[in-house]
C-alpha cells in the first residue's frame, strides 16, 4: 500500500515536471524554435488540424522557422492560422513555404517573459507540493486502515518530502535554462 502511494506521488510529479517544462518551451525567445507552433490548429476542410499533420516545420537560421507544407493550397491557411493564433509572429511565403523570421527581444519584453517563466515554474511548484499534501494524507488514511506503524509512516512521509524536493530542483534547472535563452543576444 505505501509503495503504491509513493509511486503514484513520483508519477504525478513527473507529470508536472513534463507539463511545467512543456509550458516552458512554448515560451517564445529570441531565437527560432519550432515548439512555438504546437499549439498552432489549421482549419483543414472545415477540421481543425494541428500544424504539424499538414507540414514539415524546421528552422533553418537561428531566427528563422521555415514550413513546407505537404499541399501548396494549404500555404494561405496557415499563414491564417499563425496570425489568429495570436503568439506575436508574422508570416510569409515563398510559393512553396510559409516562413516565420523571428524578431531580437527588447530589454522589457525579456523582463516580461522572465516574470511569465517565473509564473510557470511556480505553478508547477504548486502541483508538485499539492502532489505531497495528498500522498500524505492518503499515507495517514492507510496508518488508521492497514495499521501500518508510526515509522514506516515517517520513512515514507520522508521518501515522499524527497521526491518533492527533487522535482522542484529540477524545475529550478528548468527555469534557469530558459532565463539563460532568453537573456542571450
Amino acid at each position: 500500500m505505501i509503495d503504491d502511494i509513493q509511486q503514484d506521488a513520483q508519477h504525478r510529479m513527473d507529470q508536472a515536471v513534463v507539463h511545467a517544462q512543456t509550458e516552458v518551451n512554448r515560451v517564445r525567445t529570441g531565437r527560432a524554435n519550432p515548439e512555438l507552433l504546437d499549439s498552432i490548429m489549421v482549419d483543414y476542410y472545415g477540421q481543425k488540424t494541428p500544424l504539424q499533420q499538414l507540414a514539415n516545420v524546421s528552422v533553418p537560421e537561428a531566427r528563422l522557422i521555415s514550413i513546407q507544407p505537404y499541399e501548396k493550397t494549404l500555404i494561405p491557411l496557415i499563414e491564417k492560422a499563425i496570425l489568429e493564433s495570436n503568439i506575436g509572429l508574422t508570416p510569409s511565403n515563398n510559393g512553396a513555404n510559409v516562413l516565420i523570421p523571428i524578431p531580437p527581444l527588447s530589454e522589457d519584453r525579456r523582463k516580461e517573459l522572465i516574470k511569465y517563466v517565473h509564473n510557470l515554474i511556480e505553478d508547477g511548484r504548486i502541483a508538485i507540493r499539492n502532489v505531497r499534501r495528498d500522498a500524505i494524507h492518503q499515507l495517514k488514511e492507510a496508518k488508521d486502515e492497514f495499521h501500518i506503524s508510526e515509522d514506516d509512516i515517517k520513512r515514507s512521509e520522508q521518501q515522499i518530502q524527497d521526491y518533492t524536493d527533487e522535482h522542484i530542483k529540477s524545475l529550478g534547472t528548468v527555469q534557469d535554462n530558459k532565463e539563460q535563452e532568453i537573456m542571450e543576444f
